[in-house]
């Protein structure tokens, strides 16, 4: 899952953001759903428009550069402390570089990369930005799973480039799901292999108080949001937004009684 520090360890789920051909139309769908303010980044930078959720950074959404593109989705960046070490890690471990290594003045650096199974994702080494600024509550991101229908090499990947321990899930027994954890133990998220999968893809999970609720307000703003469903870990569902970028919104399980 994701956390917020200053010093972000190696392999954390740090910032998402998505670029897509309406900025005026997202900012209307995602502020309805979450809550979220906006603050709109000059022309030169894409609109780089920061998601604010009680003044505090949560995510971003950007005008896409593609005037051809079709497909939209929520990127990931996991915190590096050398970006340009951790994408020569990448490479040496069978993944390649779409984005190489980039300042972002007073920010950062980054890069974005995709792994052996086709999955993309970035890099951020935080400077003056650490990434989001809010996580685990309502409105915000609360963690990342890689879904691919390859796991093997996936988990040989991950854990070469960020460490990270590969545990299995009793929680979840009819599934193959690999939790991902630091060295310190902290989970960053897990990878499910599905047979049959179109595609790898790292997907994105957002609180919400109500699941109902929120799928109710996506519906409303012009997004198609699937069936709730309980689950040992809450009650989640699918949202794709008006672009077809595709995920998930879920409110945590109830307390039970006594």
């Amino acid at each position: 899952m994701s956390e917020v520090n200053a010093n972000q360890p190696d392999g954390t789920p740090t910032w998402i953001d998505l670029a897509v051909p309406d900025l005026e139309r997202a900012m209307a769908f995602y502020g309805a759903l979450f809550g979220w303010e906006f603050e709109v980044g000059p022309p030169e930078t894409m609109r780089y428009t920061q998601c604010r959720l009680g003044g505090r950074r949560a995510a971003a959404l950007a005008d896409n550069p593609d005037p051809e593109a079709t497909a939209f989705w929520w990127n990931v960046f996991l915190a590096t402390g050398d970006c340009d070490a951790t994408v020569r890690r990448v490479t040496d471990n069978g993944g390649t570089v779409v984005l190489d290594p980039m300042d972002i003045p007073d920010q950062g650096r980054m890069a974005v990369v995709k792994d052996p199974v086709g999955a993309h994702f970035g890099l951020w080494e935080g400077r003056g930005s650490v990434g989001c600024e809010v996580v685990n509550e309502p409105g915000a991101l609360l963690r990342n799973d890689l879904v691919t229908p390859d796991p093997e090499p996936a988990r040989a990947f991950y854990a070469a480039v960020f460490d990270f321990t590969l545990d299995g899930n009793p929680d979840l027994p009819d599934f193959d799901f690999t939790f991902l954890r630091r060295p310190d133990g902290h989970e960053i998220g897990g990878i499910m292999g599905v047979e049959g999968a179109p595609s790898s893809s790292w997907t994105t999970l957002f609180e919400v108080a109500d699941t109902d609720a929120a799928v109710a307000r996506a519906a409303d703003a012009g997004g198609s949001p699937g069936t709730p469903e309980d689950f040992v870990y809450g009650r989640l569902a699918t949202v794709t937004d008006p672009f077809g970028a595709e995920f998930s919104v879920g409110s945590r399980p109830k307390a039970r009684p006594g």
